[in-house]
């Protein structure tokens, strides 16, 4: 039944990447922004779609699985552009990498990137599919940590899978992972792609109990009874919101590829009706693809040293 339910997830692949070729030219956006840094803030977010997320915290810049291009693997292109051209970056204190996938490791993005990237992190085993780079690459295994000049990043357990090519998933088994970044008194949790699992969220609320923000995916939904073993749907998504115990959450990983049945908008929809049901829509930030950084609320603190 597993290796059925493989099978049938591999043909989704295949035809969601060939229809997205169908879709020759990205959308360009009508505001593209230039300048994600906002002074007037601590935590701020630039969506710059799919599962790639600008945050900024004080004066630390971090980047989540940079799909920087117009396609993934030379098969799907995407709706849109990216919120921010490469160019236009600020110098990256840490580059995160959630999974093997080429949609999340997409190294012509970090081809395009290299020069203003300080540190990546990468799951560990996944080295031998990052090439040479002018940047560190620091593998993390589940519940390690690194940290630089104050900032921490720890590795934390998700649900999903790590293989890149499917061959290598004998040996690939556990090349995924989520994050938690912590710098000047604050939290960011970052999943990458995962399945639902509340044993896991709990576990990272039980070691970090104060998270300011959880960037999380909301799409693909459909067919659930393929995608529900690597994805969370919305409604799983605020689930796993409330299990980490987190303050605000931002969606991450819909609308810019076409790698599940879902209809144009049905995951924002379904996450803001689900939101609402259950009194949750003030804590959950929807945030346009580019065009501005939204600033986060943070929550009163004593000094830390802040810049």
């Amino acid at each position: 039944m597993r290796s059925a339910s493989r099978l049938v997830w591999l043909a989704c692949v295949l035809l969601c990447g060939c229809a997205g070729f169908a879709f020759s030219t990205p959308r360009r956006l009508d505001h593209r922004l230039r300048d994600a840094r906002r002074p007037d803030a601590r935590l701020a977010v630039t969506w710059l779609g799919h599962a790639t997320a600008l945050v900024q915290i004080d004066d630390r810049f971090v980047l989540t699985d940079p799909l920087l291009q117009d396609s993934v693997g030379q098969l799907s292109t995407r709706l849109q552009e990216p919120g921010m051209a490469p160019a236009d970056l600020p110098p990256l204190d840490a580059v995160v990498v959630s999974h093997m996938h080429f949609d999340h490791l997409s190294l012509g993005s970090l081809d395009a990137i290299e020069g203003r990237v300080r540190r990546l992190f990468i799951p560990r085993g996944g080295l031998v599919y990052v090439p040479n780079y002018a940047f560190e690459v620091q593998e993390l295994g589940v519940w390690s940590t690194f940290e630089d000049r104050g900032m921490r990043v720890t590795a934390v357990p998700v649900k999903h899978v790590g293989a890149r090519y499917g061959l290598d998933s004998a040996w690939m088994t556990d090349t995924f992972t989520g994050y938690v970044v912590e710098y000047h008194g604050m939290t960011v949790y970052f999943s990458g792609d995962t399945a639902y699992d509340g044993a896991r969220f709990r576990a990272t609320a039980s070691r970090f109990p104060a998270i300011d923000l959880a960037l999380l995916p909301i799409a693909p939904i459909h067919p659930r009874s393929v995608m529900e073993a690597t994805h969370v749907d919305p409604r799983e998504a605020l689930q796993a919101f409330v299990d980490l115990g987190a303050r605000i959450m931002i969606p991450v990983h819909y609308d810019t590829l076409v790698n599940g049945f879902d209809a144009p908008g049905e995951a924002r929809a379904t996450l803001e009706r689900e939101a609402k049901e259950r009194g949750l829509e003030a804590r959950v930030l929807v945030v346009p693809i580019g065009g501005q950084a939204v600033v986060v609320p943070t929550r009163p603190s004593p000094d830390v040293g802040q810049p």
